[in-house]
């Protein structure tokens, strides 16, 4: 039962590697959000063993590892993943399209939720260019829902 809930914290761990690892500077505008659609995919799949509160710490660590303010980036998965929580039946039992633009719209919400609160912090600017991850994001979803699932299922994870 442990081992089976380890694959969970392997695979945001894995997550937190690739939002941070380095890229080209012409591509990392376009880097996706990892966290984002893990937590999403948990936060659906498991809502009680991935909440908020896992978000939140998820949040922080990318706080420490970007070195922006204590607090953005765990306010900006906090709010995705309260809504795929309170909507995690719904959102299982929609077609891939369907799911696709509901978490087109969870990025949008997180892209917001950070510029928002750096906007207050350091009186940030609004480019449209903070939404290209989105596109990045929605593109992969497909293929770490499956691929997810299948360990999941293949792992027993509960």
């Amino acid at each position: 039962m442990r081992a089976n809930r380890s694959i969970i914290y392997l695979t945001i761990l894995v997550a937190l590697v690739l939002q941070i690892i380095p890229m080209p500077q012409g591509v990392d505008a376009y880097r996706p959000d990892w966290v984002l659609i893990i937590l999403c995919y948990w936060g659906m799949a498991l809502p009680k063993r991935v909440s908020v509160g896992v978000a939140a710490i998820c949040g922080i660590i990318l706080d420490l590892l970007y070195g922006t303010s204590l607090g953005v980036h765990s306010i900006a998965l906090a709010i995705p993943i309260f809504i795929v929580n309170a909507n995690c039946q719904k959102l299982r039992n929609q077609s891939m399209a369907q799911q696709i633009i509901a978490i087109l719209l969870l990025s949008v919400v997180h892209h917001l939720c950070i510029y928002w609160v750096q906007y207050w912090v350091m009186s940030l600017e609004f480019r449209w260019s903070l939404f290209w991850p989105t596109l990045t994001t929605i593109i992969l979803w497909p293929w770490i829902f499956w691929l997810l699932r299948k360990l999941r299922r293949q792992f027993n994870v509960a």
